[in-house]
């Protein structure tokens, strides 16, 4: 799969079908905004995200205030959307050939056809000596497409389990898993003692793709990731184990009732289940602890009895428990986006701006940022990272969005127990070798 194999059409057909892991915030629209990129000459710079509850909500709006107050002249506005409402409106402006002037982005395959499309500004000449000397070269890697630079990340992190200690001890749960195995005992023992081991937001498909990704990795490492990305063969060896493991676990019923039609981010949704101490587990990003915050009843979520470890190793597998699943947000740049755009990028990954952005769960990828995490949690997840022998982006952000929208349908299928996991290698090896 190929960048030239990208093509025009695809991207704008399928732009608002890409899901992303990486969301924060419930649906909220800001008064005055504006859709697409503003004329040539234009001292407006219109900046669509979906960082839409709070802090980050307001970080990102004290942060333009303070560009605005330093450039004389600007104008930013800001427009926060849902991840699915920031999907269909970008499609319908880029249809038009008017995207915003900075917009959210998590890279990948998605990325690939804005460039393709020619909708995005490619920044490594004007910004690649501030971004390479600034920030994380994983994170940059996410933005590139043929080794030049369309966007920039903003955060970067990795998915892991976050666990209820509470629930663990009340359950007599003595450490966290270490293996698959482990993992599996551990959820019986939960179902034993009356908890719920697992909140799934299964109506939305991606969080089960996480399942699936991590065992793949586990078996096979991310080379063997990364090879079938080149090949299309999603249906070898290491991928069908990956989707019989997941059985494994899906065969104990781990989850919630009502899972299958489940959300993510609503009142009874995986984050609020996992913020009200519902369940004792969930597989998540970094973004967790301030989402099932956002989502609990008390709006704290469950404080200092919120862990985190890694995903177990896989007994047998080939690859290293240290390869890391994850990503991020990030922005673009709009093909007709003023050069004051440019700056903005630069302000917002500052360290002073970064280290704004650690309150609202991010992990800065800018150098020096560092200092601003104290939530002991994300300093475990800052550290897995920066000890990650390998990186693999989200499949369905990877991959060009027909892929990763088969990854998550076929992850539904396993879930729903109407596809076996041969059936779901083999349809994901399908769409993957169709591209």
């Amino acid at each position: 799969m190929t960048n030239s194999g990208l093509r025009r059409r695809s991207f704008l057909g399928a732009i608002g079908a890409t899901a992303s892991a990486a969301l924060l915030g419930a649906c909220r629209k800001s008064d005055g905004s504006s859709s697409g990129s503003q004329p040539p000459g234009s001292k407006t710079i219109n900046w669509w995200h979906i960082s839409n509850t709070e802090p980050l909500l307001s970080t990102w709006a004290g942060l333009a205030k303070d560009f605005e107050a330093a450039h004389p002249g600007v104008k930013i506005n800001i427009t926060p959307l849902e991840n699915e409402a920031f999907k269909a409106k970008l499609t319908t402006v880029t249809q038009a050939g008017n995207p915003p002037d900075l917009f959210a982005s998590w890279g990948g395959g998605a990325l690939a056809q804005q460039v393709q499309a020619g909708l995005v500004k490619e920044l490594t000449g004007d910004l690649q000596a501030f971004l390479t000397s600034n920030v994380s070269p994983n994170g940059l890697k996410l933005y590139q497409v043929d080794g030049k630079q369309y966007g920039v990340p903003t955060d970067l992190g990795m998915v892991g389990f976050w666990y209820n200690k509470e629930l663990f001890e009340k359950a007599g749960v003595k450490s966290t898993p270490r293996t698959w195995g482990e993992l599996l005992a551990v959820v019986k023992q939960l179902k034993a003692a009356g908890i719920v081991p697992i909140a799934l937001a299964g109506g939305e498909k991606w969080p089960v793709h996480f399942y699936w990704a991590y065992l793949a990795i586990r078996q096979g490492g991310v080379a063997a990731m990364e090879a079938a990305a080149r090949t299309g063969e999603f249906d070898r060896p290491e991928f069908v184990t990956a989707g019989a493991k997941l059985k494994e676990l899906i065969d104990l019923q781990p989850f919630q009732p009502g899972y299958l039609g489940a959300k993510y981010m609503a009142t009874d949704g995986q984050a609020a289940i996992m913020g009200n101490g519902q369940a004792a587990m969930e597989l998540m990003g970094q973004w967790a602890p301030p989402t099932q915050a956002a989502y609990s009843t008390s709006k704290r979520g469950i404080g200092d009895k919120l862990g985190y470890f890694s995903f177990p190793a896989l007994e047998g597998g080939n690859g290293s428990p240290t390869e890391a699943f994850g990503g991020g947000n990030g922005f673009t740049v709009g093909k007709n986006a003023p050069p004051e755009t440019l700056e903005l990028v630069k302000f917002l990954l500052s360290v002073e701006s970064q280290r704004k952005t650690v309150a609202g769960g991010y992990l800065p990828v800018t150098r020096g940022a560092e200092d601003a995490i104290t939530d002991a949690n994300a300093k475990l997840v800052h550290a897995a990272l920066t000890e990650a022998s390998g990186f693999q982006l989200y499949l369905d952000q990877a991959y060009p969005p027909a892929i990763g929208q088969q990854v998550n349908d076929s992850m539904a299928e396993l879930l729903a127990g109407t596809a076996t996991p041969q059936q779901v290698a083999q349809a994901i090896a399908k769409v993957a070798k169709s591209q």
